[in-house]
This record gives C-alpha cells, sequence and structure tokens, in this order.
C-alpha cells in the first residue's frame, strides 16, 4: 500500500456536513500520478515508489531524464517524489496512483508544501519585533536594537532573531482531516488550511502521528 499521493493546492472553499456544520476545506487536484521507478530493500535499502505528476513538454526535458520517463510510456513529467510504500509486487512501473487508491474520507494526513516567499524582510514583520517609538525624533522605529555584548562573546550568537528571507520553506502541517475524495475528478478535500500558494505542489501522506495511535 502507497502511503502518498502528489497534488496541486488550487484553494480554499467550504462544505456543509451531514448534521449542518459548516466545515473550511483546501481543495487538492491529488493525481493520478505515474509509477515511474520501484525502490527495494534489496536493490536500494528501503520500499518505496517513485511517482511522476504533472504534464512537461518532452522537448523541456534533459535526454537523460527523459530516457527515465520513457520506461514508465506516459510523456514527461513536472514533478517527481519518492513515496513510502509497502507490497511493491501490485505495482508495476507505468501504473497510474489515484487519490481514491490511497486515501478515504476520515483519513488522518500529513501536508508538506512550500510557503509562501515574502522576501527579505525586517526584524518587524519577520519576528513581530515591537520597535521603537512612532513619534518624531527618536531615530528608532523599525530597527532591530543591540544584537550583543562587545567585550564578551565579541560576536553575535547563532540563532539571533535578525533580519533575512521569510518564507519559502519546506513546511508540514501534521493531522489534518480529509473531509471528501472525488475520484471522478480527482479532487481531494483537506480541512483547513494547507502550506503554500494556490497552483502549488503539495504531498499528501498518511499521517505518522495518526499511525502511532
Amino acid at each position: 500500500m502507497i502511503e502518498g499521493i502528489l497534488g496541486k493546492k488550487l484553494g480554499m472553499t467550504q462544505v456543509f456536513a451531514a448534521d449542518g456544520r459548516w466545515i473550511p476545506v483546501t481543495v487538492v487536484e491529488a493525481g493520478p500520478c505515474t509509477v515511474l521507478q520501484k525502490k527495494t530493500i534489496a536493490t536500494d535499502g528501503y520500499d518505496a515508489l517513485q511517482l511522476g505528476f504533472g504534464a512537461k513538454k518532452s522537448h523541456r526535458v534533459n535526454k537523460p531524464l527523459m530516457g527515465h520517463f520513457r520506461k514508465a510510456d506516459q510523456g514527461a513529467f513536472a514533478h517527481l517524489k519518492e513515496v513510502r510504500a509497502a507490497n511493491l509486487d501490485a505495482y508495476q512501473v507505468g501504473d497510474q496512483v489515484t487519490c481514491e487508491t490511497v486515501f478515504k474520507a476520515g483519513d488522518i494526513v500529513d501536508v508538506t508544501g512550500t510557503s509562501k516567499g515574502k522576501g527579505y524582510q525586517g526584524v518587524v514583520r519577520r519576528w513581530h519585533f515591537a520597535g521603537g517609538p512612532g513619534a518624531h525624533g527618536s531615530n528608532f522605529h523599525r530597527l532591530p536594537g543591540s544584537i550583543g555584548c562587545s567585550a564578551w562573546p565579541s560576536r553575535v550568537r547563532k540563532g539571533m532573531r535578525m533580519a533575512g528571507q521569510m518564507g519559502n520553506k519546506q513546511i508540514t502541517t501534521q493531522n489534518l482531516e480529509i473531509v471528501e475524495v472525488r475520484p471522478a475528478q480527482n479532487l481531494i478535500l483537506v480541512k483547513g488550511a494547507l502550506p503554500g500558494p494556490n497552483q502549488g505542489l503539495v504531498l499528501i501522506r498518511k499521517g505518522v502521528k495518526a499511525k502511532k495511535k
């Protein structure tokens, strides 16, 4: 059994449960993904499947990668990802993995995506520093202030909260519930918000903490 699937975040909406409850959900176009390679304990030390998702023009792919894609005979793919799997004999290179074969309503999942990049930001926005007085004359409004002592240790300690790149990092949100699976449209409705922008790539996997229960 495969433990995850690749998808594209489409955006948020709302659905209503049978008892009338309003549920905010994120809609994900999950799959279909194509099996491109099988990783086994004998050859690689672990069991997993390499999945391809999203069509890509073949002339935009280099020859070594295109040769890898030809084994599945399903064209070129924009995204590749390995997902842990068991019972690999049930899968062959070129097979399609769809959302209903992996998840069902009520499953608890972990979703990984890349957060929105916000560029180079100062300490007030990045770390929520209070800043200085807003009136004229202080000359201290949105500055970080002191970042260390001069005599000892005579350096800036590692981990100091300072200005820098904000966002554009891999984020995993855990323990999300699948509200609905729509196989005809390749859609999964996940309760709550997911990391990343609309049209961004996300990886939906079975919840790690849910397995331990």
